[in-house]
């Protein structure tokens, strides 16, 4: 069982940066691939980004490539998300997931067994 609390969601106006943190309960944290997805009002949970247990490999939506930054200490038990250059339509409750590690990164929503309650983030033009 892994419990997900995110935080760092907030304000921001377009151009600017924010990072969210996703700290995870339990003893195994570091055997988890971690994932970050969003939801925008009235759309679907879309991928953003997800990092490997082993920190080895990261991928990225193209929405995001080059401007957020997915990154993890298993130490503390936390996935991090850097996210640079934002624009109003990075708009959404961001959620962070988890899933037991596999041999490829999973984008799908189905495929994380667990989930965070979501952080608030909006961009304001």
């Amino acid at each position: 069982q892994v419990k997900l609390v995110e935080s760092g969601g907030g304000l921001v106006q377009a151009g600017g940066s924010l990072r969210l943190s996703c700290a995870a309960s339990g003893r195994t944290f570091g055997s988890y691939d971690l994932a970050w997805f969003r939801q925008g009002f009235g759309k679907e949970r879309d991928f953003v980004g997800a990092i490997r247990a082993s920190g080895s490999s990261t991928d990225y939506a193209d929405s995001v490539k080059g401007r957020f930054t997915i990154s993890r200490d298993n130490a503390k038990n936390t996935v991090y998300l850097q996210m640079n250059s934002l624009k109003p339509e990075d708009t959404a409750i961001y959620y962070c997931a988890a899933r037991w590690s596999a041999r490829v990164i999973y984008i799908r929503t189905y495929y994380y067994n667990y989930w965070g309650q979501g952080t608030q983030v909006t961009v304001s033009s």
